[in-house]
């Protein structure tokens, strides 16, 4: 609930806390960046202070001291350039790469980029110069912020994961109490209808009336069904999937316009497959449906049932207006609809009937704009059956 209540300003909170921790990183370690270089500087001019008091010393000089200054240097690459042009010294570097002028100069140019050459002077003559890298440690040290950024990234999407599927959560069970409680409010007013059907009974009304009243009567048991299940995982028994394709398609074809061209084409064996009866009929009515809106009340609509070694596929085809391919699969989200009127829900809801509660799937076969859409489910045959 806090989430719900307080979601915009949790997640305002979240972004600017990140924005400014990031900020705080990215400069403190800007600064370590700069202080670790300045560092290394004093170090290399020690290094060329040592190197001439080594060209330049006689008798009285600490040799000792000069000399542990000068190979004291372990970790940052460096190359002594003579006043003629030639190589001096150098350090950190691998023999095979010196050897090769081009590729000195080339070291020299990366050295140059990274931090100003150090003049070696005798006098007020510059005998040679030092050119001098990024040791490895301040290398690896200029990715430091980008691993942090990487963190803090992280954390900002392990957030805000966490407070979408806190929302989502939240909502599903909203919608399956308001499903629950539908079909609560709808079994009163069916259980009248089931006590009138028999008083028209004995007032002797024509039974066809009476029959046609009691499949009205089943298709709203069925409806009340499919809303008690929802939140609830549904129980799967064997089936035929055949007789229970038939059987919605006689109820949809009998209540439709008679502008639709109904065709189904079925094998005359029985497939049995683990079903959901009530679920799965809600899956061919929102096909159906979605396929008459397409044809805007006008058309040809085919179910047709085949199957293949284990498989079983039922295809729903219209002559309807077609999809764009690049919709194939955003047909199935939550809330994607072409009508002025509608949820979205219902190819979302098929979607979730036939891959999380049956394991099959369900996808556009093909489309062709103008010329309709064809849309198909594939289930496994009921194992012991095969």
């Amino acid at each position: 609930m806090i989430f719900t209540k307080y979601g915009n300003a949790f997640r305002w909170i979240i972004t600017i806390a990140s924005f400014v921790i990031v900020s705080l990183i990215l400069w403190k370690t800007y600064e370590f960046f700069q202080h670790f270089k300045e560092e290394e500087r004093i170090k290399m001019e020690n290094w060329s202070f040592a190197q001439n008091e080594f060209v330049n010393s006689d008798v009285n000089s600490n040799m000792e001291l000069i000399l542990q200054i000068l190979t004291s240097n372990k970790t940052t690459p460096m190359i002594v350039i003579n006043e003629d042009g030639s190589l001096g010294n150098y350090n950190n570097i691998d023999d095979f790469k010196v050897s090769d002028s081009l590729h000195v100069k080339k070291l020299i140019l990366k050295f140059e980029k990274e931090n100003d050459p150090i003049p070696i002077n005798i006098g007020d003559t510059i005998v040679s110069t030092i050119y001098y890298g990024n040791s490895p440690l301040l290398n690896k040290l200029k990715y430091y912020p980008l691993a942090l950024i990487l963190i803090v990234v992280l954390f900002g999407a392990v957030v805000f994961f966490f407070y979408s599927s806190n929302k989502n959560a939240t909502q599903n069970k909203l919608w399956s109490g308001m499903a629950k409680e539908t079909a609560h409010q709808i079994g009163t007013p069916l259980s009248s209808l089931i006590g009138w059907t028999e008083i028209l009974k004995s007032d002797n009304v024509n039974p066809d009336y009476i029959t046609e009243i009691e499949k009205d009567v089943d298709r709203l048991k069925t409806i009340t069904e499919r809303f008690s299940k929802i939140g609830s995982l549904p129980t799967l028994e064997v089936a035929d999937i055949v007789k229970e394709t038939i059987d919605s398609y006689d109820y949809l074809k009998s209540r439709s316009s008679n502008l639709i061209d109904f065709k189904i084409i079925a094998p005359e064996d029985t497939i049995p497959v683990n079903l959901n009866k009530q679920l799965y009929s809600w899956t061919i009515e929102n096909l159906v449906k979605n396929a008459i809106d397409a044809m805007k009340g006008r058309g040809k609509l085919t179910i047709e049932i085949s199957q293949l070694e284990s498989i079983v596929k039922i295809s729903v085809a219209d002559t309807g207006k077609g999809i764009p391919k690049k919709d194939f699969n955003k047909i199935f989200t939550p809330g994607y609809t072409t009508k002025k009127r509608g949820w979205g829900l219902g190819l979302s809801l098929t979607r979730r009937i036939i891959e999380e509660f049956h394991d099959g799937k369900i996808k556009v076969l093909q489309s062709q704009k103008g010329k309709g859409t064809t849309i198909q489910i594939s289930l496994k045959r009921a194992p012991n059956h095969v």
